[in-house]
């Protein structure tokens, strides 16, 4: 763990990415709170390797931002004993302004890499007229990442998703998928050589939005998806929306009910060996083995 404190560090020393930073006491308690949040995340999931190489994934939208500028502030202030290479991938969709982000990230003196794999086309190609292109379209960007991650000698693949982004894909999982699973803060591949991690995951995206927006950084939207109607994931975000505005705070008790599960209390024998389970007699310190009824003989 890292005992720094960044408090304890001059406050004019500062990233490039905090340039021009509003100097409200608004703005000073968001960028404390979300470098701890960060700070916390990748302690709480052990994700610091000293001396590794991470592949910051850079989408162009609010949350892949607020990612690289609060990773790179850690860094700075020799919070994060890691090299971070900024990637972007230009997946050919009509009308991506290609020069936006390598020139805001020679600016801002990131180390960069930008990638063109034009897998809009094959996205267009293989899914029907009116069906949801995320499953196709992530998958086809994780395997291009995965690669440039070897490439560059990368140990680790890092996302820019969120602590609401968890909470909708459990619930998504739990209305179409059947399942309560959601995203790791971190996963291992399954070729086993590459982590992914998700610094981010402890962070609401209220706070994305309003730090991007305080920064004025130049955000990229996805036309791809972003002009879906209907999709799963909009429908989920406007449930939470709701309850949340019915009662705030409810998406931080949810997200900690995700840190405190129960297998004990989750009907799932794969979890928790229930045929296993032992009752005492009374008076008798020995656990009653117990009975398993016989199958009745068919005739």
């Amino acid at each position: 763990m890292l005992d720094t404190d960044e408090d304890d560090l001059p406050q004019g020393d500062i990233h490039p990415l905090f340039q021009g930073a509003p100097a409200s006491t608004e703005f000073r308690k968001l960028r404390k709170r979300l470098v701890r949040e960060v700070r916390e995340a990748t302690q709480t999931y052990g994700m610091i390797e000293r001396g590794a190489r991470w592949l910051v994934c850079l989408s162009g939208g609010k949350d892949s931002y607020t990612l690289l500028a609060i990773l790179h502030e850690l860094k700075w202030r020799g919070l994060l004993p890691v090299d971070l290479l900024a990637c972007n991938l230009d997946q050919g969709q009509p009308g991506f302004p290609a020069t936006v982000l390598p020139e805001f990230l020679s600016r801002m003196g990131v180390p960069h890499r930008i990638e063109y794999q034009d897998t809009y086309s094959v996205v267009m190609d293989k899914i029907p007229q009116g069906r949801t292109y995320c499953s196709l379209c992530s998958r086809l960007r994780r395997g291009n990442l995965y690669r440039i991650a070897r490439e560059e000698g990368c140990s680790a693949v890092v996302l820019g998703h969120h602590r609401d982004d968890i909470l909708e894909t459990f619930f998504m999982n739990l209305f179409h998928g059947g399942r309560l699973a959601t995203m790791p803060p971190k996963l291992l591949n399954e070729e086993g050589d590459l982590f992914l991690y998700r610094p981010l995951a402890f962070v609401a995206e209220a706070d994305c939005e309003k730090f991007a927006r305080a920064m004025n950084y130049p955000i990229i939207p996805c036309d791809l998806c972003g002009s879906q109607d209907g999709l799963q994931r909009q429908q989920v975000k406007q449930i939470l929306d709701s309850w949340e505005s019915r009662s705030p705070g409810r998406r931080q008790v949810m997200f900690r009910a995700l840190m405190n599960a129960r297998p004990s209390h989750l009907p799932d024998p794969a979890l928790f060996d229930f045929a296993g389970l032992l009752r005492r007699e009374a008076g008798n310190s020995r656990p009653e083995q117990p009975e398993i009824p016989r199958l009745r003989e068919a005739h």
